[in-house]
């Protein structure tokens, strides 16, 4: 239920630092990564009628939210992140061996 908040946090985060991070590392990836999960959680925990659009907004008490976010939450961000890092690596693998291909080529 409360597993949304660990990848919000990190997007918050994210989001706030954006400006200083090198292009090379393509924030934007994770940015949509982060912010698209959130939102698919958010609607996933209303429909199922986990979160209410009332004080305290979770229909659990503070100790399960807790856990929630300590054992589902980071590690699905710690993934996220993973996988952001992945994707980068490969992607700016594949674009040096493009531009040394073209390097080589003309």
């Amino acid at each position: 239920m409360a597993c949304l908040i660990a990848p919000a946090v990190a997007a918050v985060i994210t989001t706030t630092v954006r400006k200083r991070i090198p292009a090379k590392y393509h924030v934007d990836w994770l940015l949509w990564m982060l912010w698209g999960g959130v939102a698919m959680l958010i609607v996933d925990h209303v429909l199922n009628g986990e979160i209410v659009p009332y004080f305290p907004f979770f229909t659990a008490g503070y100790g399960v939210v807790l856990k929630e976010i300590l054992s589902v939450g980071v590690p699905m961000t710690v993934v996220i992140l993973c996988l952001w890092g992945m994707i980068v690596y490969f992607s700016n693998l594949t674009e040096k061996r493009r531009l040394g291909l073209q390097k080589n080529t003309v």
